[in-house]
């Protein structure tokens, strides 16, 4: 967290401090490059300032060393740094830098000033681990030493202050500094007798003593911008994650008491995995499957979530109050062997579960069909990955035949085979309505947990992402307002853009809806219903009030957005519900505008990738079934009561957010 952290910036330098991943390694490339340089001093910045990473690093480097040294020394030690520092600032001003300093010797100063730094900072942040008789306990170093040992390293440090004079004095001064002749005699003199740097004022302001520890950072972390991917879509990856970080984000609780989810998919009949040969197969224009998902990274899935769990659940194991159990600063962060821990293990296990409710899976395994054999391999790879589907059941009685219909949840047992979990028999076929929405109200009764994340078969997953999944459910729990929300949105990352313009188009349009217009939905509108899939539910709340989508043919062509609808109730029903209580106190104010009960809220810190149509056709269908749907929901008694019972801004902002859309545009 060190590289990423950004100070505040409002400290007694003169200048903006940047994340130090971004400055790392900078100081040496501009040694190396003053060194070798034979260029004017115009030019030399040129050169330096076309990365403006590594011309922030100088700065910070030239000021921060400024600051430090004038702070630690006192009488002629701080006229010394007075003096060196005037002559700097005369040279660049005269344009002479070049010629009225060795700058092939940098190195030699920057190895002298190191030495001092770290000094200072292995007395100031190191820490060491040690046992009283009852606990472990960890102090500074500092606190640890005795006199004896403190006076050592302050003679290091005395000693690497008097190394980096006879350095500058006679290294990297090409010319002798005629103005405050009398001062510098006095120095002269004071270092010969041995009084120069004698006495260090030992930091202890926190600004001082941040500044040694960055500077120390900034000197020898050489790596960190080495190791930043060329990769683009890695790239992109690490910029969100580590800016999210700086977001508004609740803290996370310990695995241990954080909320239980489950992940819901629903599935028809999509190819599940290809074979080699479906990945080398060329199309009409020669790509391949295997060379498009190169181009755009192929999906990781939704078992990242438990994967972080696993991890999370191992890192914390050093909360465990057992002294014997402590652990050191290099076990704490050693994560291999995590996914072989029982303890991480069963820990994701109670609190994630992965529900994909494939509805003909019956019949595919009846048929011997590919995509049936590919589902039983995944569910023996993961674990906790639960099937849901739809079995159909004939019997023969009294001549005739029988249909029975159950609901059905199952998963691998040790053996590979599927292992029946529960079987709910239902009173006839439950495929009244739109299919989508049917597949998933049969199967929500399987998920498990506070929370439901209903997850499309062209979503993505990343690790990172899911390393924050603590953090999104603490939002339940969390004060917005009159009510807590029931509907979390969560934005997404199209990874079919650079396939081609049209997909570009429908990329740059879903981060637009998506992501912008949903954000501005929520909040200050407040009128986001559900859009569609990452979004994250109150599980309690929403298999209670009929699940989370509408199935009603035709009319619920757009279900996503019913189950927004719901959530927001009819204020007369409200009123007569709050009439027939014994305590109608407990319902709240009964002229609360309606909608202020629940809304979806939009976060912001997290996100999912996913895959959008890349085709002419493919995107005119999908348009059309969105423009449909919201035809459709003109003539619903969902949207009618909403434009009886809404206040007239939401109502307008309802309006030209939906169905007013279409209207407008026509």
């Amino acid at each position: 967290m060190e590289l990423l952290f950004m100070p505040k910036n409002t400290g007694k330098l003169p200048l903006v401090q940047w994340p130090l991943f971004l400055l790392a390694s900078k100081i040496f490339l501009a040694k190396d490059i003053a060194a070798e340089s034979r260029d004017s001093q115009d030019e030399l910045w040129e050169r330096i300032s076309r990365d403006e990473y590594m011309k922030y690093a100088v700065q910070e480097c030239y000021y921060a060393l400024r600051y430090i040294l004038t702070a630690i020394l006192e009488a002629e030690g701080r006229t010394w740094v007075e003096r060196i520092y005037e002559g700097i600032e005369a040279s660049i001003t005269k344009k002479t830098i070049s010629d009225d300093f060795q700058l092939n010797k940098l190195q030699l100063v920057i190895s002298r000033v190191t030495a001092l730094l770290g000094i200072l900072f292995f007395c100031l942040y190191a820490s060491v681990l040690y046992y009283d008789g009852k606990a472990w306990l960890k102090k500074l170093t500092l606190e640890r030493l005795n006199q004896a040992e403190k006076q050592e390293h302050e003679k290091g440090a005395v000693s690497a202050v008097q190394d980096l004079y006879d350095v500058v004095r006679h290294d990297v001064l090409a010319i002798y500094l005629r103005e405050h002749s009398d001062q510098w005699q006095s120095i002269l003199k004071a270092r010969t007798e041995g009084r120069l740097f004698a006495k260090l004022n030992w930091p202890r302001d926190p600004e001082l003593k941040a500044q040694v520890k960055r500077l120390y950072s900034l000197l020898t972390i050489k790596d960190s911008a080495l190791n930043v991917p060329k990769n683009l879509e890695a790239r992109r990856r690490l910029e969100f994650f580590t800016n999210s970080l700086f977001m508004d984000m609740p803290p996370a609780r310990p695995v241990q008491e954080m909320l239980s989810f489950s992940v819901f998919t629903p599935y028809y009949s999509e190819i599940v995995l290809y074979s080699m040969n479906e990945l080398l197969k060329k199309n009409e224009d020669g790509i391949s499957i295997l060379f498009y998902l190169q181009k755009i990274y192929p999906v990781r899935g939704m078992m990242y979530y438990r994967k972080a769990l696993m991890l999370q659940t191992y890192l914390e194991r050093e909360n465990a109050r057992d002294t014997e159990a402590a652990l050191s600063r290099l076990e704490t962060t050693d994560t291999q062997g995590y996914e072989l821990s029982p303890e991480a293990r069963a820990r994701a296990d109670l609190k994630f579960t992965y529900v994909v409710t494939c509805q003909i899976y019956g019949r595919q395994k009846e048929e011997q069909k590919p995509e049936a054999a590919d589902i039983a391999l995944l569910m023996q790879r993961n674990e906790a990955l639960r099937v849901a589907f739809i079995d159909v059941v004939e019997t023969l009685k009294d001549g005739k035949v029988h249909t029975e219909y159950y609901s059905k949840l199952v998963k691998a047992d040790i053996n590979g085979k599927d292992k029946e979990i529960y079987a709910i028999k239902l009173p006839g076929d439950p495929k009244l309505g739109e299919g989508k929405p049917e597949n998933q109200n049969h199967a929500i009764v399987f998920t498990r947990g506070n929370a439901v994340q209903t997850i499309d078969m062209n979503q993505d997953n990343y690790f990172e992402e899911a390393l924050k999944v603590r953090n999104l459910l603490e939002e339940f729990d969390r004060d917005h307002g009159i009510r807590p929300p029931t509907i979390l949105g969560v934005r997404e990352h199209v990874f079919t853009g650079s396939v081609s313009s049209l997909a570009s188009f429908m990329s740059n349009q879903e981060s637009s809806f998506v992501t912008l217009g949903q954000r501005v939905l929520a909040t200050p509108l407040k009128v986001r219903m559900h859009y569609g899939h990452p979004d994250v539910f109150d599980r309690v709340f929403h298999i209670t009030r009929g699940g989370i989508s509408k199935a009603s043919r035709i009319i619920n062509i757009s279900e996503d957005i019913y189950a927004g609808i719901q959530v927001l109730p009819d204020k007369r029903y409200y009123s007569e519900l709050v009439n027939a209580s014994p305590h109608p106190g407990l319902y709240g104010d009964l002229d609360m505008p309606v909608g202020e009960l629940n809304y979806g809220f939009f976060y912001m810190a997290l996100a999912v990738g996913k895959g959008r149509d890349v085709g002419l056709n493919q995107i005119a269908l999908f348009e059309g079934k969105v423009a449909g749907g919201n035809g459709e929901q003109v003539l619903s008694r969902d949207v009618y009561r909403l434009g009886q019972l809404f206040d007239f801004f939401r109502m307008m902002s309802f309006y030209f957010t939906t169905v007013g859309f279409y209207f407008c545009t026509m």
